[in-house]
């Protein structure tokens, strides 16, 4: 029977070339499973899988499931797969059936309401989802049709708490992800996460979860095999409304993820790294507390001989290979006995936490106590025992897998981490090394130089210290200016990382009376930015069901007046979807945005309305949006910068579609530090010279040595853009712009043209060097652009131009397909920005010489 059921599955592809599962994979026992596989085919699609029968029933579905239940989504019928192709993620390769990307979005278990076989077969199957990121009840109707072989469905959410309205969240774009993997990227693992069966009766699921103790509020879930954590923002003072959060130490110690699945005990850094091996010890010691499966998220430490965390000693733990003296405090539980509890308030989360402890009675694996004490007396109270400071957190908060200003950072003193990019030399009876010169990376991932620490070291340290920076010299300064530092500093790789604490930042960035407390392993010298204080902010309190599935694209106070309004008759996008595009791109745009005078285009009519664009503005009343000193541009009114994401929703609700930059910063706008050619098609130019055009303009700059990064416009045509150095003034970048473009016009003129205007450009590319002078400005990338469609314009590799179908390939409505890439394609930018005096000599260009 089963074997019939995949004929048409096993027809349709040669195992021998893809890894996809011939048959095989167990019935389930008790609760059915369900997966929705995440397919980049041909088009971007979800499929969706419920096992029947021995097979897994499976659908395609284009653009995936919505929370709302007004929203009909298109489910095609396809052939039925084994039900081990639940646990595939992989690629198909080129050539196969379906070849593509494929990851796991969702798994877990389903109920189906009523006889799920007769539903099937009369073309009306409902059921409730118990996954990692749907749930509640659903129904599937076949609509009528004239027999065709892959029948057409329709996927619809019904009314229950987890509805939620399209305008305000999508799931699909709102969690990319997989299930399985981190961040989407595919790892080969030993094991595959086995997927609990739940029970099947909603009565039996009641039943299980009084008996666990657990609150209502907590979903049936597997155990993911992987879990990223909340993490705390800096703030300058304790919370206004005290009464609402809790305060814990502020441990000195390595963040720790414990992953508990019976016998299978594993630990994790912040960023994923497996170190079970290097703790074995506390391994042990969490397998005799014999907690009940589930997610565990603490801070391991090594105590002093007062009680206090001693990070030093910590370091030299891992440096020594002996680990055993490291105690596990633990103080949030994610997950637990087979339930997803982040949508619970941290409250209840914590006393489950507690009561599991209690039972255990383990010196190695603590609770993390509460001080019951106002903020001030408890951060007065840790700075004089000699702690790093305290963690405040709402007591109301759910567990976001991110950071938060739910959990805030109150320190004793300035403490962070900074990358270590060389060293002086030792005076007087000190050996191995004097001070090291310490660095952070700025917005644009630059490093920049921050000062040097000299003290808080041992000769012990020094040693091993000397020992890893004479392992990473290197020949230059890491740093991104040079710094005038006494004697001779001996550079280094910066790969390390140190932990320092220090008395304050001078105007100039640099830090004093710093003192080193040891090196940090567990996160990369690439993540390492100047931490920031910022405001605490009121939260609102959320109810079960939203806190549950609570959209972070939006700030809850953000308030969209005409929500309804029409921005793109072509498409019928409203308002409030472009916000909440806004709000899903927000922080890949900010850095395209941030550091940068930015021009606004607004539609208070829609796209087909009268347009305004908007360089300068009173910004008292748009939050995230300032003015620029009116002494950077003395014959203007002050430009305009979006300081953060709160910016760009901000311009949204003001009726903002377009976001345009400038080529400069905004601390000097007498250099520009980037250049431009847009690529602009005239009438009959077909799409695939366009994408040639735009190969040839690569190639021509790097004959020029000069690197080159590809965007879509979002409209008709593409961008490349050239990072510079601010070394030459704007006439001079504009003038050399202009040499490129008549170059490639005399040497291509079937197929450049180098003057603007239609009448000029029938049938060729204008390549626009005009984006080049002063005052001028091009769409910011994740910009959508004012026009039908409201295309956007997106970073991309040039390994990608030739799957490219236009400059508007991606559109607020189709920008879910590209939200997993991200700014990958530019993760080199700021690094590759150079001078333009090598490739002016190879054009023989001078500069204020015409072009």
């Amino acid at each position: 029977m089963v074997s019939d059921a995949l004929r048409q599955y096993k027809a349709k592809r040669n195992f021998a070339a893809t890894s996809e599962p011939a048959e095989g994979g167990r019935a389930s026992a008790g609760a059915l499973s369900f997966v929705i596989q995440k397919h980049w085919a041909s088009h971007l699609h979800y499929d969706f899988r419920l096992e029947l029968d021995g097979t897994m029933k499976s659908w395609a579905v284009p653009k995936g499931p919505s929370l709302d239940t007004k929203v009909k989504r298109m489910a095609v019928q396809v052939e039925d797969h084994p039900i081990a192709y639940s646990s595939f993620e992989g690629t198909i390769p080129a050539g196969q059936y379906g070849a593509g990307k494929v990851i796991i979005w969702d798994r877990g278990t389903w109920q189906p309401i009523g006889d799920a076989a007769r539903g099937f077969l009369a073309g009306q199957l409902k059921f409730e989802l118990h996954g990692q990121k749907l749930h509640g009840k659903w129904v599937l109707v076949r609509m009528k049709g004239k027999g065709e072989k892959q029948p057409p469905w329709l996927l619809i959410k019904e009314k229950d708490p987890f509805v939620r309205p399209a305008a305000q969240f999508s799931v699909v774009d709102e969690l990319p992800d997989s299930v399985e993997t981190s961040q989407s990227r595919l790892k080969k693992r030993s094991k595959p996460t086995t997927v609990r069966a739940a029970k099947t009766a909603t009565k039996a699921t009641a039943t299980r979860r009084r008996q666990s103790g657990l609150p209502a509020g907590a979903t049936m879930a597997p155990l993911p095999a992987t879990l990223a954590p909340q993490l705390a923002t800096l703030s300058d003072s304790p919370p206004s409304d005290p009464q609402a959060w809790t305060y814990e130490i502020k441990f000195d110690g390595y963040r720790l993820l414990t992953r508990v699945d019976g016998a299978d005990i594993k630990l994790f850094t912040r960023n994923g790294n497996d170190w079970t091996s290097k703790l074995v010890p506390l391994q042990k010691a969490i397998a005799k507390a014999k907690l009940p499966a589930g997610w565990y998220d603490g801070e391991m430490v090594i105590l002093n001989d007062k009680g206090v965390p001693d990070f030093g000693a910590l370091q030299q733990s891992f440096d020594a290979a002996k680990t055993k003296d490291i105690v596990l405090f633990l103080f949030d539980l994610p997950y637990v006995a087979g339930h997803d509890l982040r949508a619970l308030p941290l409250r209840e989360r914590r006393a489950l936490l507690q009561g599991l402890l209690e039972k255990s009675s383990s010196e190695r694996v603590r609770f993390s106590e509460a001080f019951d004490a106002p903020p001030d007396s408890v951060v007065a109270s840790a700075c004089k025992l000699g702690l790093e400071g305290v963690i405040a957190k709402r007591l109301d908060s759910t567990y976001v897998s991110r950071r938060s200003t739910t959990w805030i950072k109150l320190k004793c003193s300035q403490r962070q981490e900074f990358v270590i990019g060389g060293y002086t030399a030792p005076q007087g009876s000190r050996v191995g090394i004097g001070a090291l010169l310490l660095g952070v990376h700025d917005d644009d991932g630059v490093l920049r130089y921050a000062g040097k620490v000299g003290t808080g070291f041992d000769d012990r340290t020094l040693g091993s210290l000397k020992a890893r920076l004479d392992r990473l010299t290197g020949a230059k300064t890491p740093f991104a200016k040079a710094t005038a530092i006494e004697g001779k500093p001996q550079w280094v790789k910066p790969q390390l990382v140190a932990e320092v604490s220090f008395g304050e930042w001078t105007r100039a960035g640099i830090i004093r009376h710093a003192v080193f407390h040891g090196l940090r392993t567990d996160k990369p010298a690439s993540a390492i930015v100047r931490e920031k204080p910022t405001d605490t902010e009121p939260v609102a309190k959320p109810g079960r069901a939203a806190a549950a599935n609570r959209s972070h694209a939006l700030n809850s106070s953000l308030r969209v007046t005409h929500p309804e309004r029409v921005i793109d008759p072509s498409t019928g996008t409203t308002k409030i979807e472009l916000v909440h595009y806004y709000g899903l791109v927000g922080e890949l745009m900010m850095e395209h945005l941030k550091g940068r005078p930015v021009s606004l285009v607004r539609a208070p009519s829609g796209v087909d309305g009268q347009l305004f664009f908007q360089k300068h503005a009173e910004t008292e009343k748009l939050p995230g949006i300032r003015q620029l000193d009116p002494a950077l541009f003395p014959s203007h009114p002050p430009l305009l910068e979006i300081t953060d994401k709160q910016g760009i929703l901000s311009a949204a609700q003001w009726n903002v579609v377009e976001f345009h930059t400038l080529n400069t910063g905004t601390k000097s706008l007498e250099q520009p530090n980037r250049m431009i050619f847009d690529l602009d098609p005239g009438e009959g130019v077909a799409w695939d010279k366009v994408r040639d055009a735009a190969s040839l303009v690569r190639s021509f700059l790097q004959e020029l040595g000069l690197p080159a990064f590809l965007k879509t416009s979002g409209g008709k045509g593409l961008h490349v853009v050239v990072p510079l150095r601010e070394s030459r003034d704007w006439d001079t970048v504009k003038g050399f712009s202009q040499a490129v473009v008549i170059h490639l016009a005399k040497t291509i003129p079937q197929r450049f043209v180098a003057k603007s205007g239609p009448k000029n450009r029938v049938g060729k590319i204008f390549i626009d060097y005009l984006r080049n002078g002063v005052g001028a400005t091009t769409a910011c990338g994740w910009s959508a652009r004012a026009r039908p469609g409201l295309g956007i314009s997106v970073p991309v590799a040039w390994e990608e131009l030739a799957s490219l179908k236009g400059g508007d390939h991606w559109t607020v409505r189709t920008v879910h397909a590209r939200l997993d890439e991200g700014n990958r394609a530019w993760a080199d930018y700021a690094r590759s920005a150079c001078r333009l005096t090598v490739a002016m000599k190879v054009l023989n260009y001078r500069a204020g010489a015409p072009a």
